[in-house]
């Protein structure tokens, strides 16, 4: 990517796809809330608990709360989700809308953030039928972090000696056998979302699906 955004250009993009993950969860209903997401074993409310928690726990805290834990990130996601978890979905929701535009977050590069984000409304959404996706210039972002190196999943390792390319964006990375889709579809596979396997074409798609489980995380 020859014009990586800027810091400042990431967190913007991720406080806008905070709101509008706000608009979507605003008319849901008690059941919906309750749905089992993409993400492993949390339901949609939990997940969204988990983004209110990136949204405002620092490096400092996330570092204490890690140790606390043992270096046990489950315990420690699981602390961190409870923590800002509210008494039902309309607290919970109330408390995300509150973080929209925060900073805070744990070590790391400001993609995998707005990449957090973005993979967690997508694991909202997508079972829902909710037929919003983010923004193809932030997303974009994402994709080329996801492919250059494994951080919070193993998305480089998925993709290796494959060729990617986007049908809605600049999106391109790799040699080797051909995967194509949307940006989002494609940076949900490097993230382990099996579901989005689906949205794929090309002979790469076998050798992605098969690696999709193993990559996938919170």
């Amino acid at each position: 990517m020859s014009d990586a955004p800027s810091r400042k250009a990431l967190w913007s993009a991720a406080h806008a796809e905070r709101a509008t993950l706000a608009e979507d969860l605003a008319e849901l209903t008690e059941a919906q809330w309750a749905q089992r997401s993409l993400c492993g074993r949390w339901t949609i409310e939990e997940v969204v608990a988990h983004l209110t928690a990136a949204a405002n726990v620092s490096a400092v805290r996330w570092f204490a709360s890690v140790l606390g834990a043992r270096f046990d990130f489950d315990l420690h996601n699981d602390r961190r989700l409870a923590e800002y978890r509210g008494a039902g979905p309309a607290q919970t929701l109330e408390r995300f809308r509150r973080s929209v535009t925060n900073t805070k977050s744990a070590p790391g590069p400001t993609a995998a953030w707005l990449g957090e984000v973005i993979v967690h409304a997508q694991d909202i959404r997508r079972p829902l039928g909710l037929p919003r996706t983010p923004a193809v210039e932030a997303v974009t972002a994402v994709a080329y972090f996801y492919a250059r190196r494994d951080f919070t999943v193993e998305s480089q390792s998925t993709i290796k000696g494959l060729r990617l390319e986007a049908t809605d964006g600049p999106f391109a990375s790799g040699e080797g056998p051909l995967v194509s889709g949307t940006t989002v579809a494609l940076t949900m596979a490097m993230a382990g979302r099996r579901d989005y396997c689906d949205d794929l074409t090309g002979p790469g798609v076998p050798t992605v699906l098969a690696r999709c489980g193993k990559a996938s995380g919170e």
